[in-house]
């Protein structure tokens, strides 16, 4: 027979699960009493922020009521996911936690860790749950030999893990990790006799992570970094810090993931264009690699100083041809440079000038002080021989600047109700 003891311990524990786990329909109300909780004790937490008196967050209730119900019945196990709910009216303090800027706002936390991406795909019971499926995932691709990593994307930046067992406790960090940046990396684990292959004897004794992995021990787990070499400059990368330590190996695999150029997409642009930093753009064709690597070189050496004040992107010129239109430039031009300033578009006049030290510097120091947008009215400063902007001309004659394009994709107003800087 069970102890008094025991009974009380087991009732308070099956209180707390199902506080934390709760069964009734619909999305989950989440407050300031059972958000942490939530949170923690939950792989996957699913966040609609909303607002009562918003009309979008009214239309999306029933859908992602309706949604959690179903995910409910495809995820029964506590633990896994939860939909849940915010009236941001009512939990103000949970709302500016979250930097809730509109209304209704779709957030995902993984393992306790909020995304930065938001949520931003197709608004319907059946996409909620599919998405939720998706996330669900093992994140993380086995290899039973090396000779299967040679086929990978050179287009993609990939973290290849190898362990001995599954069952080690490096490996349980390593997962997590995977699952919190599945978005930014591709991760690829071998397991047993293709880990010991990863220790064989240094063939070139100039090689830094050669000697590195001639050094480990069999047994050691190597988590490694292939960059996107199509794309970049970049070499190979061996982790050195504490494979036990979740948060440590987090940084380092954020670090080596979200490169400090990135590609904007239109699945992506809502995204960038609401971190508010201007755009400095290379728009290039399809399959010009030649382009990206010495861009984001150059962008790597001269002007990482920069990374707080702009975003450093590349554009498929023939998918932003609209862009490009608006430059008074074609598929033809390509490639080239431009300023977005979410006000106007700037183009740098020489795309071969960014060899030239400071020349891209000089731009964005350009744009800071409005020399810009005032040569774009005025025509050069006097006595200037400075790097100058080109002007959009149309039938002989100097316009302003054309206005922002990529502006437009950020989020619609058609589909938030926006708040003001002063409304919490």
């Amino acid at each position: 027979m069970w102890s008094r003891s025991k009974c009380v311990c087991f009732t308070a524990f099956m209180l707390i699960y199902v506080f934390y786990n709760p069964t009734n329909s619909g999305a989950v109300d989440m407050t300031s009493d059972n958000i942490d909780m939530t949170l923690a004790s939950n792989e996957l937490v699913f966040l609609n922020f909303y607002a009562e008196w918003c009309r979008f967050s009214n239309l999306l209730a029933p859908i992602f009521n309706e949604a959690a119900d179903k995910v409910k019945e495809a995820f029964p196990d506590g633990g896994k996911v939860v939909l849940g709910k915010v009236d941001c009216d009512r939990q103000t303090s949970i709302a500016s936690r979250f930097h809730i800027t509109k209304y209704p706002t779709l957030k995902i936390i993984r393992n306790g860790q909020v995304s930065k991406r938001e949520y931003r795909g197709q608004r319907s019971a059946e996409a909620f749950v599919e998405f939720v499926k998706k996330q669900l995932e093992d994140p993380i691709l086995e290899f039973h030999q090396l000779k299967d990593l040679e086929n990978l994307d050179s287009k993609k930046r990939i973290i290849i893990g190898y362990f001995d067992r599954r069952d080690q406790p490096e490996y349980d960090i390593f997962r997590k990790v995977a699952t919190n940046l599945k978005e930014d990396c591709q991760f690829h684990v071998g397991f047993g006799d293709s880990a010991q292959a990863m220790h064989p004897p240094v063939v070139d004794g100039n090689n830094p992570i050669g000697k590195f992995l001639f050094n480990l021990t069999l047994g050691t787990p190597i988590i490694v970094f292939r960059p996107d070499v199509a794309v970049s400059h970049e070499n190979d990368e061996t982790y050195k810090g504490d494979l036990k330590n979740f948060d440590e190996l987090k940084i380092w695999v954020q670090e080596k993931c979200v490169p400090l150029v990135r590609e904007i997409t239109f699945e992506n642009a809502e995204e960038l264009t609401e971190e508010g930093l201007p755009f400095l753009i290379l728009f290039h064709r399809p399959d010009d690699t030649n382009s990206i690597k010495d861009y984001k070189a150059i962008i790597d050496s001269q002007l990482l100083s920069e990374k707080q004040n702009i975003n450093f992107l590349t554009a498929d010129g023939k998918r932003f041809a609209h862009p490009l239109h608006h430059l008074g430039k074609s598929e033809d031009d390509l490639p080239l440079i431009a300023i977005d300033s979410f006000r106007h578009m700037y183009l740098f006049p020489n795309f071969k000038d960014m060899y030239v030290p400071g020349k891209l510097k000089q731009f964005l120091e350009d744009l800071y002080s409005g020399k810009l947008h005032r040569e774009f009215h005025y025509g050069p400063d006097p006595s200037n021989n400075d790097v100058q902007t080109e002007a959009v001309h149309v039938q002989g004659k100097q316009t302003s600047p054309p206005e922002s394009t990529f502006k437009k994709l950020g989020p619609s107003k058609n589909r938030y109700t926006l708040l003001g800087k002063d409304e919490f």
